[in-house]
C-alpha cells in the first residue's frame, strides 16, 4: 500500500529544514563560466553528493575536462526506472549593481500582494528546482526507508557554459546511466496556479562573428568614407537576416519545419493565454515576428533568429570619433522540429562570407549547437506525471510547448534513448539570468510535493 499521504505529511512538517538546505547550497557561488569559481564549482559537486550520500544514494562528484558532474543511485526499488537531471552551475551575477542585495546571500521576502519568493542567484535557475526532486526522494527515505521506484541522480556543472563535458559523460556512462525515463525540473508552469509538463523544446545554435576592417582604429576625419567601416559592414549583414515579413532570409533555413498540427494547434489556442499581457508585462504590445503567426507558435513552434549582442568602436562614457579596427554580434537561431543544426551553422557563415567586402576579414566562434526535440504524450508516464500534478495543484496539468532549449533533453533521447518528463515550477516573472533571481516559496514547497507524487505514480 502507497505511504503518500504519510510522505506529503512528512515534507510539510519538514519545510522549514528544505529552507535551509536550499540556503546553504544557494551561498554557494557556482557560476561555471568564469574560471575563477572553479573551486566553488567543485565544492557545490561535493555538497551535492556529501547531501545525496547522507540519505543512502550511493554518490559521487566524478571529474570531467570541466567542471565535476555528481552521479547518485538508489536502485533498491523495483519497477520503472527513472534518471533525473539537474545542473548546480548558475549565471554570472552582473550587473551586480542592479541587484538589491547580495546575489549569493539568500533571502525570504515577501512580495507587495503577500507572496513569499526566495531571492538569490540560481533560487530558480536550477538550484531551487532541482532540489525539489531530491527533497522528494528525501522524504520517501525518511518515511519509508527506500524510494517507490530506481533513482538515478545526474548533476551538471556546465550547463549554463554550454555543457561541452556532458555529452562525452553520457556516451562513456551509457549503461550505468541507462533508465526508462527521464525527469528534468528546469522548466516553468503554466502559471502560478496551473502546473504544466513541457513536451516540445526548441533546439540552438550560436555563433559569434568577428569583422576586421583597418589593422587599427581610425580618425573618422581623416579615414571617413574612405576606410571600411566594420560596424556598417556588420550593420548591413544582420539587417539582412529577417525581411520584412519577419521570416529568416538563410537558404534552407525552413527545412524540416512543417505547419503546426491542426489538432495541436488548436489546443493551443484553447489556452488561457493573453498575447497583449504577455508581451505588455515586458513593457511592449505589437508582437514582432513572422505575420500571420501567433504568439505561441512563435515562441513554441517556430525557428527564430535573435541578435542577442553586437558592438564596435568607442563605447565609453563621453564621444571620440573612431573608425573601429572591429566589430562583432553574438547571434543565436532557435530551432524546431527536424532542423539542422549544423546545417543552419553553415548557412549562416556563407550568408556573411557573401556580404563581407573583399578587405575586410571575418572571423567565427561557435557557442554550441543543439537540436529540437518533442515528446509523445500518449506514453502511459505522461500520463502518470501530468494526474499527479493535477491532484497536487487541484487544477488540471497542461501539455505545453517550450520556447527555450534544454540540450541534455536530445542527448538524453539519442545517447540513452529515453523520452522526459519536463516537469518545472518555475514561473515567468522568476527574472532567470537577471539581476533580482527569485522562486516564489509556494513553487518550491508545492513542487517538493509534487515529485513525491510523481514518483508514486510512476511506481504504479
Amino acid at each position: 500500500m502507497s505511504r503518500l499521504n504519510d510522505v506529503l505529511a512528512h515534507i510539510d512538517a519538514q519545510q522549514d529544514a528544505a529552507l535551509e538546505r536550499l540556503f546553504a547550497l544557494l551561498r554557494i557561488k557556482s557560476i561555471s563560466t568564469d574560471p575563477a569559481y572553479a573551486a566553488e564549482c567543485r565544492a557545490c559537486a561535493e555538497w551535492h553528493a556529501k547531501d545525496l550520500a547522507s540519505i543512502g544514494f550511493q554518490a559521487e562528484a566524478r571529474g570531467t575536462p570541466g567542471h565535476p558532474i555528481v552521479v547518485a543511485h538508489d536502485r533498491s526499488a523495483k519497477g520503472t526506472s527513472a534518471l533525473f537531471y539537474g545542473h548546480y552551475d548558475v549565471q554570472p551575477v552582473d550587473p551586480l549593481e542592479l541587484w538589491e542585495h547580495d546575489p549569493f546571500e539568500p533571502k525570504l521576502e515577501t512580495l507587495a500582494d503577500g507572496t513569499k519568493v526566495i531571492r538569490a542567484r540560481g533560487a530558480a535557475d536550477d538550484k531551487g528546482q532541482l532540489m525539489t526532486f531530491v527533497e522528494a526522494c528525501r522524504a520517501w527515505k525518511a518515511v519509508t526507508g527506500s524510494l517507490p521506484i530506481p533513482v538515478t541522480i545526474l548533476l551538471e556543472g556546465e550547463e549554463e557554459s554550454g555543457g561541452p563535458s556532458l555529452p562525452g559523460f553520457l556516451e562513456d556512462n551509457a549503461a550505468e546511466l541507462k533508465a526508462d525515463i527521464g525527469l528534468i525540473c528546469d522548466t516553468n508552469m503554466w502559471d502560478a496556479t496551473t502546473p504544466a509538463i513541457n513536451t516540445m523544446l526548441r533546439g540552438l545554435v550560436g555563433e559569434e562573428i568577428i569583422i576586421t576592417a583597418a589593422d587599427r582604429d581610425l580618425h573618422s576625419g581623416f579615414y571617413g568614407m574612405a576606410a571600411a567601416n566594420p560596424n556598417y559592414v556588420l550593420a548591413r549583414i544582420l539587417a539582412e537576416l529577417r525581411d520584412a515579413d519577419g521570416r529568416v532570409t538563410l537558404p534552407g533555413f525552413y527545412d524540416g519545419v512543417p505547419e503546426l498540427d491542426p489538432a495541436l494547434k488548436a489546443q493551443w489556442e484553447a489556452l488561457p493565454f493573453d498575447p497583449k499581457a504577455f508581451l505588455g508585462a515586458v513593457g511592449l504590445s505589437v508582437p514582432a515576428g513572422e505575420k500571420g503567426r501567433s504568439v505561441l507558435e512563435m515562441t513554441w513552434s517556430r525557428p527564430s533568429c535573435e541578435i542577442n549582442g553586437m558592438g564596435g568602436g568607442y563605447q565609453g562614457d563621453g564621444f571620440k570619433t573612431v573608425i573601429p579596427s572591429k566589430a562583432s554580434a553574438k547571434i543565436s537561431f532557435r530551432l524546431v522540429f527536424d532542423q539542422d543544426p549544423h546545417q543552419i551553422r553553415e548557412a549562416f557563415r556563407a550568408f556573411v562570407r557573401a556580404r563581407v567586402p573583399a578587405d575586410c576579414k571575418v572571423e567565427f566562434l561557435e557557442h554550441g549547437a543543439g537540436r529540437a526535440i518533442r515528446f509523445p504524450i500518449d506514453a502511459p508516464a505522461f500520463g502518470q506525471a501530468r494526474d499527479a500534478l493535477s491532484a497536487e495543484w487541484g487544477k488540471e496539468a497542461f501539455f505545453i510547448g517550450g520556447g527555450g532549449s534544454i540540450p541534455v533533453t536530445h542527448q538524453l533521447k539519442t545517447s540513452l534513448g529515453m523520452d522526459v518528463i519536463l516537469a518545472g515550477f518555475g514561473l515567468e516573472d522568476d527574472r532567470i539570468h537577471s539581476p533580482n533571481e527569485k522562486y516564489n516559496l509556494n513553487c518550491f514547497l508545492k513542487g517538493i510535493r509534487s515529485w513525491a507524487r510523481i514518483l508514486d505514480a510512476l511506481a504504479k
